[in-house]
């Protein structure tokens, strides 16, 4: 038996393969539902009515869907061009705290039209300079980046620490170690009133459709995808791989910025350490979920959100442990991987 791959990957693999690897993660995680001891298709019920049996929980689980819909893009546009940017959640963390700063009573104080766009532009900005540190140390002396943005996730966590224990310390927290608050003009508005549902899944949506047309219709499209597949035929045909990898890290890291941002000014109005259950790593699950497609990336996040809030409700229903997501959500990339590599090649005898 041999692997051959295929010349052509049929349209009807390409859609089947995501459905088909969350459909095996299920039935996998439905196996450890069962040891656990609760019926397997009634827990699978309850973390449906978790996510969607109630006005809370919808707007619940598309307020969890916002951040992931945004590092799932960073993901995905990086990892197109081959520049595997692993630091979305450091990014996340200074974006953040870059909006926290401008957007509080030592920062900015501008009207509303004006200051919520220019916040959003100070943490997309703060997540990109953060990724073009790994770049430029790639591009000069060939350290891969890899570690690299790995590694700096930590350091921005540091840095964000001593920030809000520090100069950005609110002293009304009561010794709580989280930064001072935004102004409350600086707030997004709400899509759903008494809910935290904000207007930042729209934007996240619209940057989606947004970044698929550049990518199907424009140069920069074009010449991203030819330095990801080739880098070698894409230099012979004049494309500045480096200009590109600048262009996509500052796309990548400030999608992953705009992240934290719009987390402080549509959900928490400050940071704290534990702002992000891990929303840049998420991302990354979400990227390779949606086959680095930017609308299936919309798709792949809603999976990742509802699996999240529905297994909280599961869990206190059932008494399954609510953890039982994770591993759903890690199978999901593990099927997946295995789906996209079977559409690709075909067993021959």
């Amino acid at each position: 038996m041999r692997l051959e791959r295929r010349a052509h990957v049929p349209l009807s693999l390409v859609v089947a393969a995501p459905v088909g690897a969350v459909l095996a993660a299920l039935v996998l995680a439905g196996i450890l539902i069962a040891i656990a001891g609760a019926p397997v298709l009634e827990a699978y019920q309850r973390m449906f009515i978790g996510a969607f049996g109630s006005k809370l929980s919808i707007t619940e689980t598309l307020t969890r869907t916002t951040p992931l819909i945004l590092t799932g893009l960073a993901a995905a546009v990086a990892f197109r061009a081959r520049l595997w940017n692993i630091g979305a959640e450091g990014q996340f963390y200074v974006g953040a705290l870059a909006t926290a700063a401008l957007g509080s009573k030592y920062g900015l104080h501008l009207p509303p039209i004006a200051g919520i766009p220019l916040l959003m532009l100070a943490g997309a900005a703060a997540g990109a300079v953060l990724l073009l540190i790994p770049l430029a140390l790639r591009l000069r002396f060939g350290v891969d980046e890899v570690v690299t943005t790995l590694l700096l996730n930590f350091v921005a966590l540091l840095f964000v620490s001593m920030m809000i224990e520090g100069p950005l310390k609110d002293p009304l927290a009561f010794g709580w170690p989280q930064s001072v608050p935004i102004l409350a003009d600086a707030a997004l508005p709400k899509l759903v009133p008494r809910s935290r549902l904000h207007i930042g899944l729209l934007i996240a949506i619209g940057l989606a459709i947004v970044l698929w047309l550049v990518q199907a219709r424009t140069r920069f499209g074009l010449e991203s995808r030819a330095a990801g597949l080739n880098p070698q035929a894409a230099r012979f045909a004049g494309v500045s791989i480096t200009g590109i990898l600048v262009r996509v890290a500052c796309l990548s890291g400030g999608l992953a910025g705009l992240a934290g941002a719009i987390e402080v000014l549509g959900v928490k109005a400050y940071v704290t350490i534990d702002l992000s259950p891990g929303f840049g790593y998420t991302g990354i699950v979400v990227a390779m979920l949606a086959g680095l497609h930017p609308l299936g990336v919309i798709l792949a996040a809603v999976f990742v959100a509802t699996m999240f809030v529905g297994a909280d409700g599961m869990s206190r229903a059932m008494g399954v442990p609510s953890f039982i997501a994770d591993v759903i959500v890690s199978l999901s990339l593990l099927t997946m991987l295995v789906a996209l590599f079977l559409a690709s090649y075909r067993v021959r005898r």
